[in-house]
C-alpha cells in the first residue's frame, strides 16, 4: 500500500502545475477568473473529489497485482491514470486559490450532505470502500479479486458521479464545471462497461 501511495503522490506532485495552467487558460461558462471562497462548492468539490479519487487509484493498483486478466488490468490502469491526473488538477486549483486542502467541515457539506457522509470503517463518503473491504481486496486473487474490484469500483463511481453532478449544478469556476461534466460522462460509461464485465464473470453489481 505504501508503494501505491508513493506512486500516486509522485504523479500528483508532477501534475499540480498542470492543473494551475489548465485553470488559467481554459474557458467555459461560469466566473472562471474568480477565486472561490473556502466554503464554496468549488473548493469543497476539489477537496472531496481529490480524496475520493485517491482511493480509486489505490484500489486499481491493488487489483493489477492480484490478477493476470488483461481486460481488468487495462481498466484498472486507465482508471488509475485518469483519476490521478484529475486529482492533480483539483489539488493544483486549491494551491492556486491559496485554499486549504482539508476542512473542519464533514465531507460533502458543500452539497448539503455533510451529515450523510458515514465515515464508517474509513469510508468517508458514499460509494467509498471501507478499510475492511480494501484489506479484503488485497488478499483476494484471480477471478474473486476481479469481481470484488468491479463491484467496489462500480459503487465508487456511482458516488463520484453523484458528487460531480452536484458540482455541475453548483460550482462557479467554468473549467471545474467542465471537468465535472467529463467525470460524469466517463464514469457512467465505465459503470456500464463494468456491468458487462461482471456479467461475463457470473456476477453483478452490489444492490
Amino acid at each position: 500500500m505504501r508503494q501505491v501511495g508513493l506512486v500516486a503522490g509522485a504523479v500528483v506532485t508532477a501534475l499540480i502545475a498542470t492543473g494551475a495552467i489548465t485553470y488559467a487558460v481554459a474557458g467555459d461558462e461560469g466566473s472562471s477568473d474568480a477565486v472561490p471562497a473556502a466554503d464554496s462548492a468549488d473548493a469543497g468539490f476539489a477537496r472531496d473529489m481529490a480524496v475520493h479519487h485517491q482511493q480509486a487509484v489505490e484500489m486499481s493498483y491493488i487489483v493489477r497485482d492480484r490478477t493476470d486478466d488483461e481486460e481488468v488490468r487495462r481498466l484498472a490502469y486507465d482508471i488509475a491514470q485518469t483519476q490521478a491526473n484529475q486529482r492533480g488538477m483539483l489539488l493544483g486549483w486549491l494551491d492556486m486559490w491559496e485554499l486549504p486542502k482539508v476542512s473542519a467541515d464533514p465531507p460533502m457539506t458543500w452539497m448539503g450532505m455533510g451529515g450523510m457522509a458515514s465515515g464508517e470503517d474509513g469510508a468517508l463518503m458514499p460509494g467509498m470502500a471501507t478499510n475492511s473491504e480494501m484489506e479484503r481486496l488485497g488478499k483476494l486473487s484471480g477471478k474473486p479479486a476481479e469481481v470484488f474490484y468491479l463491484q467496489l469500483m462500480t459503487d465508487h463511481h456511482k458516488g463520484g458521479v453523484h458528487m460531480a453532478q452536484a458540482c455541475v449544478r453548483s460550482c462557479e469556476v467554468g473549467v471545474e464545471k467542465r471537468l465535472s461534466r467529463g467525470m460524469v460522462a466517463g464514469q457512467e460509461s465505465e459503470i456500464a462497461l463494468m456491468a458487462g464485465m461482471l456479467k461475463e464473470r457470473g456476477a453483478a453489481a452490489r444492490p
